[in-house]
C-alpha cells in the first residue's frame, strides 16, 4: 500500500508541475512587478475558458497531493 501511495504522489507531483507551467501568465507589463498585482488582486475578473479550467485542475490536484501526502506519513508512522 504504502508503494502504491509513493508512485501516486510522484505522478501526481509530475503532473501539477505540469499544469502549474501551463496557466498563462496574469502580468501584463513590468509596472505589475512593482504594483504586485493588486489591481488584480482586488478586481472583479473571474477566470474563464482555459484558465478556470487549469485553476480548477490545479486546485484539485494540490488537495488530492496534500491528502495523499499526509496517508502515506500515517502509513510510515505506523
Amino acid at each position: 500500500m504504502y508503494n502504491l501511495i509513493l508512485g501516486a504522489v510522484i505522478v501526481l507531483s509530475v503532473l501539477l508541475i505540469i499544469v502549474i507551467m501551463m496557466q498563462p501568465s496574469k502580468q501584463n507589463s513590468a509596472a505589475s512587478a512593482f504594483t504586485g498585482g493588486a489591481d488584480q488582486l482586488f478586481g472583479k475578473q473571474k477566470a474563464r475558458g482555459f484558465e478556470a479550467v487549469m485553476q480548477r485542475a490545479t486546485a484539485v490536484m494540490g488537495v488530492l497531493w496534500l491528502a495523499l501526502l499526509f496517508a502515506l506519513a500515517y502509513l510510515s508512522s505506523h
